[in-house]
């Protein structure tokens, strides 16, 4: 438990943001997933438009400070180099 008020001050935003990111992080999740099931399904409009959703949604996380911009770009070329290997 902690010992001062700005320790527990500082513990309560804690729980705040973490749920705050969770719900995040499984929206993204949700999206990527979405995104590569129309990949791997060879469907290349549903790939394309899966890919734009979860792009959005890689850069709405970056914005909040859910995961790293350098991990929202590496995810993102990734799915648009496997759109463009659909033909």
């Amino acid at each position: 438990m902690a010992n001062t008020k700005s320790a527990a001050k500082r513990a309560r935003q804690t729980v705040v943001r973490t749920e705050r990111n969770r719900s995040v992080k499984s929206g993204l999740k949700t999206k990527l997933k979405s995104a590569r099931a129309a990949i791997s399904s060879k469907d290349k409009s549903a790939a394309a438009t899966g890919t734009v959703a979860a792009t959005a949604a890689l850069d709405r996380a970056v914005k909040r400070g859910v995961i790293h911009k350098n991990a929202a770009s590496r995810r993102k070329s990734r799915l648009a180099k496997a759109v463009a290997a659909l033909g």
